[in-house]
């Protein structure tokens, strides 16, 4: 893997994170973008804010984030639509079980959820993470396989060490690779 970034300069990613402990990964992949010359807007969930600060994002990203949906816009376009459909490529990381069923479902009660729904016609990365049992949930299963059938593209969940102190697959994968992942699918 190249892991460089070099097709990223002047793309538009927007960066859906949603409420898993490795929302602190997602902080260092905006870096990495935004490092690479794209322009990064992020969406976060309500639980994603109570992990990692949205100023923490708007500092690396020098954008706004996203964390409701009925927040007054500056603009006339509604941000999470306007956002979706400007964007290169969709990514979220961390993908947690339950946005994962909202997207497979098309289930939009929040923005995070909504702005994902919107953006179903761009390139689409999910990083999932979550408890191994949860991975391995049939529910979770099938909701993953549907969105492959959909043509949404996955990497990951890693094998190794999980927050909750147990061993197996769940991990997200590193920010360096999901990079690579993005750079790849926007070289297509």
């Amino acid at each position: 893997m190249t892991k460089t970034g070099k097709n990223l300069k002047g793309k538009t990613v927007l960066l859906g994170v949603s409420g898993g402990i490795a929302a602190y990964k997602a902080v260092d992949l905006a870096s990495k973008l935004t490092a690479c010359g794209a322009k990064v807007f992020t969406i976060m969930t309500e639980n994603a804010c109570k992990l990692v600060s949205p100023k923490s994002f708007e500092a690396i990203t020098d954008n706004p984030v996203f964390t409701d949906i009925w927040a007054t816009q500056t603009q006339h376009n509604i941000g999470h639509v306007s956002l979706a459909q400007q964007a290169d490529i969709v990514v979220v990381a961390p993908a947690t079980a339950n946005i994962i069923g909202k997207m497979a479902n098309g289930i939009c009660d929040d923005i995070l959820s909504t702005a994902l729904c919107v953006g179903w016609n761009k390139p689409m990365l999910i990083a999932p993470a979550m408890n191994n049992n949860m991975w391995a949930n049939p529910a979770v299963a099938f909701n993953v396989n549907s969105l492959k059938e959909m043509g949404i593209q996955f990497i990951g969940p890693e094998t190794g060490r999980l927050a909750c102190g147990t061993e197996g697959p769940g991990r997200m994968s590193e920010p360096a690779d999901i990079l690579d992942a993005i750079e790849k699918i926007l070289s297509k």
